[in-house]
């Protein structure tokens, strides 16, 4: 399947068919349906039966197989959790090694006798080494091999891996469809959570770090020293990464510098009132050195750095902001 708001997109493979190309690259935001659709051409590629308009029939042995995840000529990369570790606070990546057990496989002959089918998700978690492995085999594509990458960030991607594929954006839903979708879904609190998620309805749900990010917009409408140092060790206990926090705090940031120019929220539009009076009271200076400072700390998210004592840092720096000292 592929979402509706990717309908036009696949218009435009099917149409093109038989000129495919060796490599494809679909970017755009995360969240929105990309992998779904790439898992939708890669079936279709594979389909034994596809139909007159190339969908996979859904029937044959290959696309029974492919639905059991268990194709033998369909490949995933993807970064792995080591196996007995948590995610924790570490970078995921996709290393050589990975790419190099891939690229062994795919040298090989197909098992069904088709085409054979990579897909790399999300392509820019390739550290370089894994990148310049994968740019060997691109450069020099094994017959009957189609790789597709996915993208959430095709500025982190090495240039030359771009220069390989055909590239296609996939467009983020409407509004309308993204809140349609979620509540056609039955998801709670959905206009709210859409709007946190810059309008891709496709998030994970995770209603504790949900529950942590609503104690924080309370902390940070009304902030006080003591209740900020047991939020810093509430949240180190759930041990996430830094990164979380700094997004949340940046959208936060973010709405004020809004409110302060008179336009509505973007991330927290149910703080709207609050955002409003901490914009009326708070220097806009100051509120650029803040921000300036989560943005030199967010290459460090997923640094073994003390998120405790990063934590206690920002949120007085915070406290110091809204007391405009």
């Amino acid at each position: 399947m592929i979402y509706p708001w990717h309908t036009e997109q696949w218009q435009q493979i099917a149409e093109h068919w038989h000129t495919r190309p060796n490599a494809w690259l679909f970017s755009g935001k995360e969240n929105t349906g990309k992998t779904t659709f790439a898992r939708h051409l890669a079936q279709a590629l594979l389909c034994e039966s596809p139909t007159a308009s190339h969908e996979p029939c859904g029937t044959c042995p290959s696309c029974h197989l492919f639905s059991q995840n268990s194709h033998p000529d369909f490949y995933e990369l993807t970064p792995e959790i080591p196996e007995g570790e948590a995610v924790g606070r570490k970078l995921l990546q996709i290393k050589i090694d990975a790419v190099r057990e891939l690229i062994a496989q795919v040298q090989l002959t197909s098992v069904r006798g088709g085409l054979r089918v990579v897909l790399i998700h999300p392509a820019e978690s390739m550290n370089l080494q894994a990148a310049n492995g994968l740019l060997k085999i691109l450069e020099e594509p094994p017959a009957d091999v189609v790789f597709l990458l996915i993208s959430h960030n095709r500025d982190k991607l090495l240039p030359t891996i771009k220069s390989r594929c055909r590239q296609m954006v996939l467009p983020a839903p409407s509004y309308k469809e993204a809140l349609t979708y979620l509540n056609n879904n039955q998801t709670e609190n959905a206009a709210a959570l859409l709007a946190f998620h810059s309008g891709a309805p496709l998030f994970p749900l995770d209603a504790e770090q949900d529950e942590m990010r609503e104690e924080l917009c309370a902390l940070l409408a009304q902030p006080r020293l003591l209740a900020i140092l047991d939020y810093a060790a509430a949240f180190d206990k759930k041990k996430w990464p830094l990164a979380i926090f700094i997004d949340w705090l940046q959208k936060w940031l973010l709405d004020i510098g809004l409110a302060q120019q008179k336009i509505a929220p973007l991330y927290f539009p149910d703080y709207a009132a609050k955002l409003t009076d901490i914009a009326q009271t708070t220097n806009p200076a100051t509120l650029f050195t803040l921000t300036d400072t989560l943005n030199r700390l967010s290459p460090y998210g997923h640094h073994t750095l003390s998120v405790k004592m990063q934590l206690e840092f920002l949120l007085t720096e915070y406290l110091s902001f809204r007391q405009n000292k």
